[in-house]
């Protein structure tokens, strides 16, 4: 009840936030600092709930290269050891005289040719088996190829928000009063136009012995840029219209809630409209400082220099 007193009632909750009011139901934050959603969904089988191909073109470069190489060497592992049970006495070109490992060690290259088409022409299939499985596993490498060629085409043309949000909000002198402040920044060499921004206030508090969420958007000094080319720094002014207006640093240390940031541009590399997102637990949020400025004039003045590594920089004020 104390927290629902500090709530500014003159603001009204939106009801449109797309997250349940149901706070017993929610388990942490709404959002995780990547973007995604923090929802772990079951209830189905796991080949049905899962879009392998977003996973494949979502997932890390690391691990896409791994799962291509594994799967490289499991597959031509597996032709190998058929190969083998088949006899190799069917594979023209290995001795029989060498021993079982190196007469392996040749099967799994010849499956290593096979499955690339590339046949160098030194082990070559007789009989109907060998010739009818090293066919197939031909078509088998065409057609694992293809899908591996789709997806790397996919990863490398998915629009993307190259943007990078600060590791933390900050509550900074604004004018008269204190004001949110989240930086964001463009860290490739892209062009974003017509940048839009919106921010949410999620709380969970206890409300007629029930617990229960509400979501609030905060108004910003700026929601919409012509060009986002430098650093943007989103202001809230919290002000007397804002549902923060009551909040003190020991409210933010006390309370559950969370800033969601939702930022719309469009790139004109992709010639499409991208999306970022990203959250702040109200333990991510700073009292009382301001963001370090991320951007100079070169030495010979002819151009700005935008400062990366000065994104997350800031000092300590009083409020």
């Amino acid at each position: 009840m104390a927290l629902l007193k500090k709530i500014n009632h003159r603001v009204e909750a939106d009801k449109n936030s797309g997250f349940g009011t149901n706070a017993g139901s929610y388990g942490g934050r709404f959002v995780n600092k990547n973007g995604t959603p923090n929802i772990e969904k079951s209830g189905m089988h796991l080949l049905r709930r899962i879009s392998w191909y977003h996973t494949m073109i979502d997932m890390p470069n690391w691990k896409f290269m791994l799962i291509l190489f594994t799967f490289y060497i499991a597959i031509n592992f597996v032709f190998a050891v058929i190969y083998y049970a088949i006899g190799i006495q069917h594979l023209d070109g290995i001795a029989q005289s060498q021993s079982p490992l190196i007469q392996f060690g040749q099967a799994y290259f010849f499956s290593a040719q096979t499955f690339t088409t590339v046949g160098y022409g030194h082990i070559s299939p007789t009989g109907f088996l060998t010739s009818a499985l090293s066919a197939a596993e031909a078509l088998i490498g065409l057609l694992s190829f293809a899908i591996a060629t789709g997806l790397f085409f996919g990863r490398f043309s998915k629009p993307t928000a190259f943007l990078k949000f600060s590791h933390h909000a900050l509550i900074s002198p604004y004018g008269k009063n204190k004001g949110l402040m989240i930086r964001v920044v463009p860290f490739k060499n892209t062009n974003f136009t017509d940048a839009k921004a919106k921010v949410t206030l999620g709380l969970s508090f206890e409300e007629n012995g029930e617990k229960t969420n509400k979501f609030y958007n905060l108004e910003l000094e700026l929601d919409q840029i012509n060009a986002l080319s430098l650093s943007w720094t989103l202001v809230h002014p919290i002000t007397e219209n804002s549902p923060l207006y009551n909040f003190t640093e020991e409210d933010f240390k006390k309370t559950h809630g969370e800033i969601l940031v939702f930022i719309t541009t469009f790139d004109d590399m992709f010639s499409n409209t991208v999306a970022a997102r990203t959250s702040y637990t109200f333990e991510e949020i700073i009292y009382g400082a301001k963001f370090e400025t991320m951007y100079n004039r070169s030495s010979d003045n002819t151009k700005t220099i935008l400062h990366l590594d000065k994104l997350n920089q800031y000092e300590m004020v009083n409020l």
